[in-house]
Protein backbone atom coordinates (compact mmCIF):
# COMPACT_ATOMS: atom_id res chain seq x y z
CA UNK A 1 0.00 0.00 0.00
CA UNK A 2 1.51 3.78 -1.32
CA UNK A 3 0.18 6.50 0.42
CA UNK A 4 0.40 10.10 -0.78
CA UNK A 5 0.47 13.39 0.80
CA UNK A 6 0.06 16.36 -1.41
CA UNK A 7 0.88 19.84 -0.43
CA UNK A 8 1.32 23.34 -1.60
CA UNK A 9 -2.06 24.27 -3.32
CA UNK A 10 -3.69 27.92 -2.11
CA UNK A 11 -4.79 31.28 -3.19
CA UNK A 12 -2.93 33.18 -6.10
CA UNK A 13 -3.20 35.77 -8.48
CA UNK A 14 -2.60 35.02 -12.50
CA UNK A 15 0.40 35.06 -13.59
CA UNK A 16 2.13 33.54 -10.31
CA UNK A 17 3.69 30.27 -9.44
CA UNK A 18 3.17 28.21 -6.75
CA UNK A 19 4.81 24.61 -5.87
CA UNK A 20 2.92 21.50 -5.17
CA UNK A 21 4.82 18.74 -3.47
CA UNK A 22 3.73 14.89 -2.77
CA UNK A 23 5.53 12.99 -0.48
CA UNK A 24 4.98 8.83 -0.85
CA UNK A 25 5.44 6.10 1.83
CA UNK A 26 7.16 2.73 0.75
CA UNK A 27 11.24 2.00 0.70
CA UNK A 28 10.77 1.50 -2.84
CA UNK A 29 9.58 5.22 -3.98
CA UNK A 30 12.73 5.02 -6.73
CA UNK A 31 10.67 2.51 -8.52
CA UNK A 32 6.91 4.21 -8.95
CA UNK A 33 5.91 6.24 -11.99
CA UNK A 34 4.50 9.80 -10.22
CA UNK A 35 2.24 12.19 -12.09
CA UNK A 36 0.28 15.03 -11.22
CA UNK A 37 -3.43 14.93 -12.24
CA UNK A 38 -6.08 17.68 -11.76
CA UNK A 39 -9.86 18.55 -11.71
CA UNK A 40 -11.72 21.64 -12.02
CA UNK A 41 -15.21 22.02 -11.18
CA UNK A 42 -18.22 20.35 -13.18
CA UNK A 43 -14.98 19.06 -15.79
CA UNK A 44 -13.24 15.33 -15.56
CA UNK A 45 -9.99 14.87 -14.22
CA UNK A 46 -7.36 15.20 -16.85
CA UNK A 47 -3.49 14.52 -16.95
CA UNK A 48 -0.85 17.41 -15.97
CA UNK A 49 2.42 15.71 -15.68
CA UNK A 50 4.29 12.11 -15.34
CA UNK A 51 7.88 11.39 -14.76
CA UNK A 52 9.46 8.32 -14.82
CA UNK A 53 11.79 6.41 -12.53
CA UNK A 54 14.32 8.18 -14.00
CA UNK A 55 13.81 11.91 -13.52
CA UNK A 56 15.10 12.50 -17.24
CA UNK A 57 11.62 10.71 -18.67
CA UNK A 58 8.78 13.86 -18.22
CA UNK A 59 5.88 14.01 -20.18
CA UNK A 60 3.29 17.06 -20.13
CA UNK A 61 0.15 17.81 -21.10
CA UNK A 62 0.26 20.41 -24.20
CA UNK A 63 -1.81 22.89 -21.95
CA UNK A 64 0.59 23.46 -19.56
CA UNK A 65 4.17 22.60 -21.65
CA UNK A 66 6.02 25.54 -21.08
CA UNK A 67 4.84 26.49 -17.70
CA UNK A 68 4.52 23.65 -15.39
CA UNK A 69 7.81 21.46 -14.75
CA UNK A 70 7.43 17.92 -12.68
CA UNK A 71 10.44 16.46 -11.14
CA UNK A 72 11.22 13.97 -8.23
CA UNK A 73 13.73 13.74 -5.26
CA UNK A 74 14.01 9.88 -4.80
CA UNK A 75 16.27 10.56 -1.60
CA UNK A 76 12.99 12.58 -0.04
CA UNK A 77 10.33 10.47 -1.48
CA UNK A 78 8.93 13.44 -3.30
CA UNK A 79 7.60 15.00 -6.48
CA UNK A 80 7.02 18.34 -6.97
CA UNK A 81 5.22 20.30 -9.72
CA UNK A 82 6.15 23.80 -9.93
CA UNK A 83 3.52 25.73 -11.79
CA UNK A 84 4.61 29.10 -13.22
CA UNK A 85 2.63 31.91 -15.11
CA UNK A 86 -0.83 30.29 -13.90
CA UNK A 87 -3.81 31.46 -15.94
CA UNK A 88 -7.51 30.94 -14.65
CA UNK A 89 -7.80 28.17 -16.25
CA UNK A 90 -5.55 25.96 -14.09
CA UNK A 91 -7.83 26.18 -11.12
CA UNK A 92 -8.77 22.68 -9.93
CA UNK A 93 -8.06 19.96 -7.38
CA UNK A 94 -4.74 18.70 -7.73
CA UNK A 95 -3.86 14.87 -7.50
CA UNK A 96 -0.82 12.89 -7.15
CA UNK A 97 -0.78 9.41 -8.73
CA UNK A 98 1.81 6.91 -7.95
CA UNK A 99 1.57 3.36 -10.06
CA UNK A 100 3.86 0.63 -8.10
CA UNK A 101 3.93 -3.49 -9.96
CA UNK A 102 1.16 -2.39 -12.11
CA UNK A 103 -1.68 -0.45 -9.11
CA UNK A 104 -2.39 3.05 -9.01
CA UNK A 105 -2.46 4.73 -5.67
CA UNK A 106 -4.06 8.47 -5.47
CA UNK A 107 -3.47 11.47 -2.79
CA UNK A 108 -6.52 13.56 -1.33
CA UNK A 109 -6.04 16.12 -3.52
CA UNK A 110 -4.41 19.84 -3.08
CA UNK A 111 -6.58 22.81 -4.36
CA UNK A 112 -5.05 25.49 -6.46
CA UNK A 113 -7.55 28.20 -7.08
CA UNK A 114 -5.99 30.84 -9.77
CA UNK A 115 -7.86 34.54 -9.39
CA UNK A 116 -8.04 36.86 -12.72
Amino acid sequence: QVQLVESGGGLVQAGGSLRLSCTASGRTFWSYIMAWFRQAPGKEREFVARIGRSAGTTYYADSVKGRFTISRDNAKNTVYLQMNSLKPEDTAVYSCNAVDNGRNYWGQGTQVTVSS
